[in-house]
């Protein structure tokens, strides 16, 4: 082993295994974590998230006091439902998994999601006895738009989507049950804009259904609602528990509250970051006059949440990865469903062996494009990439990944070598999200003579006003060469919908059967 890989499991090491003291500084989580919900087992809290084209897709995410999150599991490996998730007829940029229902029972949990790849399809309910799986298909019902399942202290289950919309489920969650829809409550006058994102609870004997809404006038905020009731079909009186921007960045809204294990309830509620996604903000929850109120005694999002309770193990949602093991860690996601033989861990132990597996003109087009998140406010990672097995027209390198992307990308061409920084955007039809055209503009670009291997580095800058992402090579044991100019990273909702990855691939243009092995992924983010 190498004193690099020595040094990076070491440091590693240290990070899983050191103490802090639950402290935890909004954002709770400064990366791309949208659509939230969050359950207490015992002494954990369990989240789900969006990941939507990502696979695994719909991870599950655990914590002991809010501010150490851990990757424990994954909902799915692939989804299998539309060949749009192999590429095949479109894609599903910006539609797949989307805000997920947690649950747990009577010693199960459940997740309730419906893709977004076809309008109407299905939705699915999944079940495991544990929180990292393996999960199972329990059953497939009609389409539900941000929904969430409910069970009831009699044992009843209903499923609370779109506007106000319910409907009770079947004993043994297999259907509707027949008569059972209504709508629990009518738009008021001000309800003219966005208002879904479904979270239900009940406390002390009353319901509770929590809300994202948005009105569309002048001087009106996104903000978080609460619908209330003493039965749980109403009526509902409503009231706005949540209006705050916070940190330079507009208004919150959409999540859920979750009572701790100290006795105390609490809000998580995501926030629109720009390039880096949809970060997760922490905050007290009051319950006053029967209302889930969100925020600090001003009704804002507090800097800092003290937490309490005993010192924990410190982990991490993005890391550092020498390729050690024989199995891909938790950290990493896949870009649409993976090809599995087109990629090894144990091949060249140590190495992410990436081949090429499909003829295709553009990075967005690439299968086995593998990826982490970025996370403010700023973070750093580089790869090593071994290019001896490149074939004429492959393309492989590191990226800030998003509908608007900055690459480093080797290209080879013939017996030559070349890297080139350039920016990218992509064009997609609206309705089955195939790729129509990428736009690529390249900033700069050198030959590489004699190089066997190449260090990339990308700097990210999510402070208020920056979404920069910066570019640099290594070759050999020299300093870092700064190549390109800094990128404007975006967040749009028109194209892939979530925060700039970083993502590493590979693929051909001309011929199938090249590869690159991928060395030591190293990452840090300043705090």
């Amino acid at each position: 082993m190498s004193i690099r890989r020595i040094c990076l499991a070491l440091v590693a090491s240290l990070c899983m295994s050191a103490s802090v003291s639950a402290i935890v500084r909004n954002p709770m989580i400064w990366a791309d974590v949208p659509d939230p919900d969050v359950i207490r087992v015992g002494e954990y809290y369990y989240m789900v998230t969006t990941t939507m084209h990502l696979m695994p897709g719909a991870p599950i995410m655990r914590s002991k006091d809010f501010s150490n999150w851990e990757t424990v599991g994954y909902l799915f490996d692939r989804l299998t439902d539309s060949p749009k998730y192999d590429m095949e007829g479109g894609t599903v940029y910006g539609r797949g998994q989307w805000a997920t229902s947690l649950k747990y029972h009577k010693g199960t949990f459940y997740a309730l999601f419906a893709p977004n790849d076809n309008l109407g399809g299905d939705t699915y309910i999944m079940t495991s006895k544990d929180a990292a799986g393996p999960w199972k298909i329990h059953s497939r019902l009609r389409h539900f738009h941000d929904a969430s399942l409910f069970f009831d202290d009699d044992d009843r289950v209903y499923v609370i989507y779109g506007t106000g919309e319910m409907c009770e489920l079947t004993s043994d969650l297999q259907g509707v049950v027949p008569g059972s829809e209504c709508r629990i409550f009518q738009r008021e006058p001000d309800e003219t804009g966005l208002l879904e994102g479904s979270r239900f609870i009940k406390h002390d004997g009353k319901y509770y259904l929590l809300m994202i809404s948005h009105v569309w006038a002048p001087g009106r905020y996104r903000r978080q609602v609460c619908y209330r009731a003493d039965d749980i079909k109403g009526p509902y009186e409503k009231k706005v528990i949540l209006q705050s921007d916070f940190g330079g960045f507009p208004h919150v809204g959409q999540g859920t509250i979750v009572d701790g294990n100290d006795g105390k309830w609490y809000g998580v509620i995501f926030q629109d970051r720009g390039g880096v996604g949809r970060v997760l903000t922490h905050m007290p929850c009051n319950w006053i006059d029967g209302w889930p109120i969100l925020g600090d005694e001003q009704g804002r999002v507090p800097e800092t949440m003290p937490q309490g309770g005993d010192e924990v193990r410190s982990t991490h949602l993005v890391t550092s990865d020498d390729f050690s093991s024989d199995k891909l860690s938790l950290f990493w996601q896949w870009n649409h469903n993976p090809i599995d033989e087109a990629w090894s861990l144990t091949e060249r132990p140590g190495f992410l062996r990436l081949k090429t597996n499909k003829i295709v003109s553009n990075v967005y087009a690439a299968r086995n494009t593998i990826s982490q998140r970025m996370e403010g406010p700023r973070c750093t990672a580089s790869v090593v990439l071994d290019l001896r097995h490149m074939v004429d027209g492959d393309r492989c390198g590191l990226a800030a990944f998003n509908g608007h992307s900055g690459l480093l990308t080797i290209v080879r061409d013939g017996k030559s070598y070349k890297l080139v920084q350039s920016n990218t955007l992509v064009h997609l039809t609206d309705r089955e999200k195939a790729i129509t055209k990428v736009d690529e503009e390249v900033v700069e670009q050198i030959e590489l003579k004699k190089c066997k291997k190449i260090q990339l580095r990308i700097d990210g800058d999510f402070t208020p006003g920056k979404d920069i992402a910066t570019f640099y090579y290594k070759v050999g044991k020299g300093d870092w060469t700064p190549i390109g100019e800094p990128f404007k990273m975006q967040f749009d909702y028109r194209r892939l919908f979530m925060g700039t990855r970083y993502a590493i691939f590979n693929y051909a243009t001309k011929r199938e059967g090249g590869y690159v092995d991928v060395d030591c992924f190293e990452y840090s983010r300043e705090e």
